[in-house]
């Protein structure tokens, strides 16, 4: 039993790499200049080098392992938050009083948000999915500290009903460039959220303004977040704070981007579309990425199975959903660059409309988000 109970650690350890972005934080408040790149040189191009060595995994584990097994996997999601908050608010406390230099603080705060967003809030999408009390709380705490608590929200009620249809903002459309879409999204998935909350609460014979609003416990945590940046580091330390908070959003949404981007549900007439199945998200089973990202790439089967922890979420051939050619970090990379992205991905796009809906032939109301809203939508 000990041996096994070992061997589960061992198997679970390389999800754990993000811990290396805490002594890189330390170097780069501790030694100024350029240190903190090496947090996205971490996080982004040495997991693209090791995607390069490792190659893809392709194994699927058993999904009927039993959550005792899962114990080490799900730790490092448990602990995250103690950890991210002592990197913001310990970075906050240190680089007020230290004599860093206004760009050094800015850098620090940079290669922080890149932590905050590429991990935290991975990890809070993670622990948001689950029915355990304590995990969601983490899950909320974490995106409070990055000042994006309504995508609990728009996650669960609009993202997973109603991805690839156009009631979903962050299903990104063919040919959208990531500038206009992450303006789009800033904009509309706030309102987009209140309004979901609202219309579940109205079902239910409640007040918009009922304290069953997460939107209450949203902004409470939000405030708090703020405050302490405030006492630790004054305005300065507010500053940093809503730096840190606008790197990491970036980063989710250049995420959201890619996962989706050009995917759509087949119309069937009357606002009525096809059920999600695992060709509505990208796929990718790169193997360096997928740990630091605990599994988010074989996003094809979360949205075919929500619920999956992110351990046994399984990959799929490119016979059951697209793939991606290299991993997030390379692909975001390119997303920043809509030339580039359109270049790499466009044809991808047609392919895949080509291989799963060659019935279509007019693409253009997909194109522009113009079909009918789903029927029930919220």
């Amino acid at each position: 039993m000990q041996t096994a109970f070992r061997a589960r650690l061992i198997d679970a350890l390389p999800f754990w790499l993000s811990l290396g972005m805490v002594p890189l934080a330390v170097l780069a408040a501790r030694l100024g200049g350029w240190w903190f790149v090496l947090m996205p040189l971490y996080a982004w191009y040495l997991m693209t080098m090791l995607d390069a060595v490792l190659g893809l995994n392709e194994e699927n584990p058993d999904t009927e392992t039993p959550e005792s097994q899962l114990i080490w996997y799900r730790a490092i999601t448990i602990i995250w938050f103690p950890i991210q908050a002592a990197m913001i608010f310990g970075g906050i406390w240190f680089a007020t009083r230290s004599g860093l230099s206004g760009w050094e603080k800015l850098g620090l705060f940079f290669g922080i948000g890149v932590a905050s967003g590429t991990i935290g809030i991975v990890y809070a999408h993670e622990l948001l999915h689950q029915r355990n009390k304590l995990e969601r709380w983490l899950g909320d705490l974490l995106l409070a500290s990055t000042l994006y608590s309504h995508f609990r929200t728009e996650h669960l009620l609009v993202h997973h009903s109603w991805v690839a249809t156009p009631r979903d903002a962050v299903s990104a459309r063919y040919n959208e460039g990531f500038f206009r879409f992450f303006l789009r999204v800033l904009v509309e998935c706030p309102k987009s959220a209140w309004a979901a909350e609202t219309r579940r609460l109205t079902r239910s014979g409640r007040s918009k303004f009922d304290r069953r609003n997460p939107f209450w416990r949203y902004g409470a945590l939000q405030l708090a977040m703020l405050a302490l940046a405030l006492i630790l580091g004054g305005w300065q330390g507010l500053l940093l704070f809503l730096w840190q908070a606008f790197v990491a959003v970036w980063q989710l949404e250049l995420t959201n981007y890619v996962e989706h981007y050009g995917l759509t549900r087949k119309h069937l007439g009357e606002g009525r579309y096809e059920h999600v199945l695992p060709r509505h998200s990208w796929n990718s089973s790169h193997t360096a990425t997928n740990w630091l990202l605990i599994n988010l790439q074989r996003h094809s089967d979360h949205h075919y199975k929500p619920d999956r922890r992110f351990p046994l979420l399984q990959t799929y051939s490119d016979e059951e959903a697209p793939q991606l050619p290299m991993g997030y970090p390379a692909m975001t990379f390119l997303a920043m660059v809509p030339p580039l992205w359109r270049r790499r991905m466009n044809p991808r796009v047609r392919a895949w409309r080509r291989q799963f809906y060659p019935e279509i032939t007019d693409w253009q109301p997909y194109n522009r988000g113009a079909l009918p809203m789903p029927r029930g939508a919220l």
